[in-house]
């Protein structure tokens, strides 16, 4: 037998061993949950402690805004690199990456104008619901969840 990886320029040509592909999508997961597991320590988000506490009726607290901005983008894109490495292992189609590419961008940009909106119109104790789910799909690799089953979907109802 061979190398286990053997590439051409397309990815669908690309052979790479199934069990490969499978410690690959092990490992980019961990990935994943080591984000996670270690946000207190990577990022900069004093809404974590604020979502923890009963929030809804408490006002946001003090936050360096700026940097809050950053800090959620830098996580939104690192859950997205590797979210699109998952789907890259899983799928090994350009189109499907392409698509996913053009989604997380544009999901990106809505919610980041969502985000950035409700943190400066937010007044006193107003309903924080929309904020904590924006929040979360801008720091959670939700839309992972959310393509993976509709990708496999379409790749077996089109066949």
């Amino acid at each position: 037998m061979g190398a286990n990886v053997k590439c051409e320029s397309e990815i669908k040509s690309c052979k790479v061993s199934k069990s490969i592909r499978i410690l690959l999508v092990v490992i980019l997961t961990s990935f994943l949950v080591l984000v996670r597991a270690f946000e207190d320590n990577l990022f900069y988000d004093p809404l974590l402690n604020f979502f923890k506490s009963d929030y809804k009726t408490a006002p946001l607290p003090e936050m360096d805004v700026f940097l809050l901005h950053v800090n959620t983008a830098f996580r939104f894109i690192l859950n997205s690199v590797i979210s699109l490495g998952i789907i890259s292992l899983l799928f090994r189609n350009r189109e499907v990456i392409k698509i996913s590419l053009v989604l997380y961008a544009i999901l990106f940009m809505i919610l980041m104008i969502v985000f950035s909106l409700i943190i400066y119109t937010s007044e006193g104790t107003s309903s924080h619901f929309v904020l904590f789910y924006v929040r979360r799909f801008l720091i959670q690799p939700l839309f992972l969840l959310i393509l993976l089953p509709a990708f496999y979907f379409h790749k077996y109802n089109s066949n």
